[in-house]
């Protein structure tokens, strides 16, 4: 081979791997504007006092730009706490962990006292200490009402995307990506008077869910407390919450979700292809009577349906709660679909089994099941607010 003939080689070489390389997406995190747009939504009075829940390695390029910007708003920077990395060293013993996040999470607890609003990173969840010390403050500020509350900022933390039967997830790259569009450019006024408009309706009338696989179950929600996930995260609004959950803010925002009056829930859910115990259930139908299940039928798998429920214990045979998503910016997608951030985009509805207490139910124990559903008409006193999945 000529010298020539070798740079000409070369030169190829390198233009293909460029292409190569524009070929395959890649997202650059605008963390300034994400950092700006979390803590905007806090809306903070000068003086308040944030911090933030972190995972060690997930997203630390965020967390000094949020810092900054609880600074620029007028607040107090109390920094970042930081969790014990998972998974754990296979050398780490249990019962050590479990001992020293007992005692962990009351001396937590008498450290966040004077926290205003705290920032819940991804990989910090209610397994950790910090986490639960922080969600014990919200908890007694239902009765305080100073306005303590925390964000919800977990991404992809324990799953917030889900495959529908058939379809693949996108790559990671795709999902950062579809995540910080919502974060940002999600018109927070206009899905905050929707989601009071359809809060106002289902605390007056009847809802009926149906579908084409034959679901139909009615249920009323009264005056139970009513969650808007529409991504306030000021004082003034905490203050005013009724329910765990009104404390705990998620961004992206987009849900709006309350836990029906149990003796109210009757009918069918019908299920796509779904998993259970571990093992996979085609054709599955519960039936409610007074929101709990009497009875279980599928075309296979049905003692999977059994056994999850009988390990669960009471909880897992109730009804939880009805949450609808509402954020057009989170709508499953046209092409490859898939259910971004946990059904928070519109038409999707959540049916879930379990504990409700978090929503102001009466049902305990622990057990949650989310069942997500994107084929689903829902009527409120006789007016169509979704159509087969869309809103």
């Amino acid at each position: 081979m000529s010298r020539m003939t070798r740079v000409f080689a070369l030169v190829v070489l390198v233009v293909l791997a460029g292409a190569h390389s524009l070929a395959q997406p890649r997202l650059t995190f605008d963390y300034p504007a994400m950092a700006k747009r979390i803590v905007q939504q806090l809306a903070l009075k000068p003086g308040e006092r944030v911090m933030s829940i972190a995972h060690p390695g997930l997203f630390v390029e965020l967390l000094p730009h949020i810092r900054y910007e609880v600074l620029r708003a007028g607040g107090v920077d109390l920094g970042v706490v930081e969790v014990l990395a998972e998974p754990w060293p296979e050398s780490f013993e249990t019962p050590v962990l479990i001992k020293s996040a007992r005692e962990s999470r009351s001396l937590y607890k008498a450290m966040f006292r004077d926290v205003d609003a705290a920032i819940m990173m991804p990989g910090a969840n209610t397994t950790h200490p910090a986490y639960l010390a922080m969600q014990d403050w919200l908890k007694d500020d239902l009765t305080e009402h100073r306005g303590r509350r925390t964000i919800h900022f977990h991404w992809l933390e324990a799953g917030s995307a889900y495959p529908i039967a058939g379809q693949p997830l996108p790559p990671r790259f795709a999902l950062d990506a579809f995540y910080q569009r919502a974060l940002l450019q999600t018109d927070y006024q206009a899905l905050a008077a929707a989601q009071r408009k359809f809060a106002d309706a289902l605390r007056s009338g009847e809802v009926h869910i149906s579908s084409p696989l034959g679901t139909d179950l009615r249920f009323r929600a009264g005056d139970r407390p009513v969650n808007l996930q529409d991504g306030d995260a000021s004082q003034s609004r905490a203050a005013r919450g009724k329910v765990l959950v009104d404390h705990e803010i998620e961004l992206p925002a987009g849900a709006i979700r309350v836990a029906p009056i149990e003796e109210s829930v009757e009918g069918v859910i019908a299920f796509p292809p779904s998993q259970w115990d571990g093992r996979p259930v085609d054709g599955l139908r519960l039936r409610f009577s007074k929101g709990r299940v009497i009875e279980i039928t599928a075309r296979s798998g049905a003692d999977a349906v059994e056994a999850e429920m009988q390990k669960a214990g009471a909880s897992g045979r109730a009804f939880r709660e009805f949450a609808l998503g509402m954020n057009p910016l989170l709508a499953v997608p046209e092409r490859q679909p898939w259910i971004p951030y946990y059904g928070y985009g519109s038409g999707v509805v959540r049916l879930s089994l379990g504990d409700n207490t978090e929503l102001g139910g009466n049902v305990a124990g622990g057990y949650v099941r989310w069942n997500f559903f994107t084929d689903l008409t829902v009527m409120v006193g006789g007016t169509t607010w979704v159509r087969g999945g869309r809103m």
